[in-house]
């Protein structure tokens, strides 16, 4: 028998009421019913220093790049703040190596306390390229914040689902693999 696949989720706010960390929290949930086993990291709780390329191993961020490393994909969320990525998200992804990333399933969140996220969505999706993770052309993203969640809750029925589709997306990308890992990608065959 084998082990199910292993989905992490990176929410990159750090409020207590975080729209971003629901989101996350609702795209796990679905990856958790799909077979995946779900881990939400939850970055208030991580020692993650500014990165400095000399000091490349402060605080947690080690340990945190093994965690990501170790996962056979991930939900990566993040708020919208001056139209690009919220800092505490690049901060995590800065400690990460490509063989931390490489190869990896990444589905994308964002959530913007106005208009719609793009952006941010974009800058996510080149930063996670750089890592040559493979993001998935699945994402979410969640305008007007203020009134898409309620107590811990998705309100807006269409964003709860979005948000389960993109877990299932998640959990099918990894789900038929062989090995932790696929890093090369499939093209179409030439006729």
């Amino acid at each position: 028998m084998t082990e199910p696949p292993t989905v992490v989720g990176l929410s990159g706010s750090l409020r207590d009421d975080s729209g971003t960390r629901i989101a996350v929290d609702r795209a796990l949930a679905a990856a958790d019913e799909a077979g995946a086993t779900t881990e939400h990291i939850d970055l208030r709780e991580w020692d993650l220093p500014l990165y400095d390329a000399d000091a490349n191993e402060a605080g947690d961020g080690p340990a945190l790049a093994t965690r990501i490393r170790e996962a056979d994909a991930a939900v990566v969320g993040t708020p919208m703040y001056h139209g690009t990525v919220a800092s505490p998200l690049k901060t995590a992804l800065d400690y990460c190596s490509i063989d931390d990333v490489e190869g990896t399933a990444v589905g994308l969140v964002a959530v913007a306390g106005g208009g719609f996220p793009t952006p941010a969505l974009e800058h996510l999706r080149a930063s996670l390229l750089a890592l040559k993770a493979r993001p998935l052309p699945t994402q979410v993203a969640i305008p007007d914040s203020w009134k898409q969640f309620e107590d811990g809750q998705v309100v807006d029925d269409d964003v709860a689902d979005r948000l389960a589709m993109l877990g299932e997306a998640v959990t099918a990308e990894i789900s038929g693999e062989a090995g932790r890992r696929v890093a090369e990608t499939v093209t179409p065959a030439d006729d």
